[in-house]
């Protein structure tokens, strides 16, 4: 039979002991000791106070003025970028450091208080130095201080165009160059200077994408050796760079589009090169209605096949000083690198700005025989053929229309 040893009674006010003899703590002592932290943590507190209220009645510590500057600026003006993502908490310290504002405490407070500072849009604003915090906030809020947007529309050409009974149409030289040379800039980039960087400076440093380098070196110091090589799109434009950065930065990015549509693989599977499917994605930006580009991409490759001229239109105005879309026979015999009915395949070089959209058409045209395609009426209803006569009877309608007629 087992027995129990009985255990003596035990006095509650006693130390207690555990396992191993360890000495165990009434719950009293502990409750006691967290109450003591309590207050003093609180006593700290109301101290900190006490002094903080102190300093302030008495002059020591910083004023609302000793933090934050007064008025709209001193007339200096910055250029401030605020980045794809960034917020004012990432901005403020940044605005301090250059003297816009006095404290970043400052500005995020003026932008807490202002219900529209969410709404900022990234870009590069120009501010004045010495800003009040809630003057900066709004400056930032108003598209009058954000530098303009580069935007390249698909088609467009380096060079100004002039148009035949029409407005003329800027090139992307100019385009950059306006976006430059706005009221406070400090760094008004030209035309001529452009025109030179991109007709002058090593391909390489430009960032043209491997694959065109050979192409474009064998076009000399020609003004339009760049062609094709910036995406159609909206870009900011950084106007503290000079002529060359600029037009490498827009160079390199889209250097990056093309590479993510697959352009090298596709081109191969194609039987072109990357850079002639560039040429030949310009071609479709230049003569093809939104809707049509795969099936224009699909006349292209057809006609390539046959083999036949392209006899694009497109191509012999790129040669011409004044262009529209009716070409004389004249027009047409001319010589060039590019005029199509003079020159069998594809132009030597692009012809315009070719649109992802465009590229992509080309990489993955339609299925279908067509070697002919017309407008047929000013609605841009676009109709496609197999066989010259079928053409022939649509260019008439084209004729009847007044599509193709001349302002010569």
């Amino acid at each position: 039979m087992s027995t129990q040893s009985e255990m003596p009674p035990q006095n509650p006010s006693a130390p207690q002991r555990g396992a191993g003899g360890r000495k165990m703590e009434p719950k009293f002592v502990k409750r006691r000791q967290r109450g003591l932290a309590v207050f003093i943590a609180s006593l700290i507190l109301i101290i900190g106070a006490v002094i903080y209220i102190g300093v302030q009645i008495s002059g020591e510590g910083p004023t609302v003025a000793e933090s934050d500057y007064q008025g709209a600026g001193n007339g200096t003006y910055q250029l401030v970028e605020v980045p794809e993502g960034s917020s004012m908490s990432q901005l403020g310290p940044e605005l301090e450091e250059r003297g816009v504002v006095r404290t970043d405490s400052a500005f995020q407070t003026a932008a807490a208080n202002n219900t529209d500072a969410a709404n900022i849009q990234p870009g590069f604003y120009r501010l004045q130095g010495e800003m009040s915090a809630a003057a900066a906030v709004d400056a930032l809020l108003d598209p009058a201080n954000r530098v303009e947007l580069l935007d390249i529309h698909g088609g467009s050409t380096l060079m100004d165009v002039r148009v035949v009974g029409g407005t003329n149409r800027p090139g992307v030289y100019t385009q950059i160059s306006q976006v430059t040379c706005t009221e406070g800039s400090t760094n008004c980039v030209s035309f001529q200077d452009l025109q030179r960087a991109g007709a002058t400076a090593d391909p390489v440093d430009l960032g043209v994408p491997e694959w065109a380098l050979e192409a474009v070196a064998a076009r000399g110091d020609d003004p339009k050796r760049l062609e094709g090589l910036i995406v159609p799109g909206q870009y900011v434009v950084n106007p503290e760079l000079d002529a060359e950065e600029i037009i490498t930065d827009l160079v390199t990015r889209s250097a990056k589009q093309y590479e993510d549509t697959g352009i090298v693989e596709r081109a191969r599977v194609l039987g072109l090169t990357p850079y002639e499917l560039l040429t030949a994605a310009s071609l479709v930006e230049r003569e093809a209605p939104a809707g049509d580009f795969d099936k224009v991409a699909r006349v292209i490759l057809n006609r390539l096949e046959e083999p036949m001229r392209l006899e694009f239109d497109s191509t012999v105005n790129y040669g011409l000083t004044d262009v529209e879309v009716a070409t004389t026979d004249e027009d047409r015999a001319q010589v060039t690198p590019w005029n199509t009915y003079a020159k069998d395949g594809l132009p030597e070089t692009p012809i315009a700005a070719a649109s992802i959209e465009a590229i992509e058409a080309m990489e993955n045209p339609a299925e279908g025989n067509w070697l002919f395609f017309v407008t047929v009426d000013r609605d841009g209803t676009t109709v496609f053929n197999d066989t010259f006569e079928e053409h022939l009877a649509d260019v008439n309608k084209a004729l009847e229309s007044g599509v193709l007629d001349t302002n010569r």
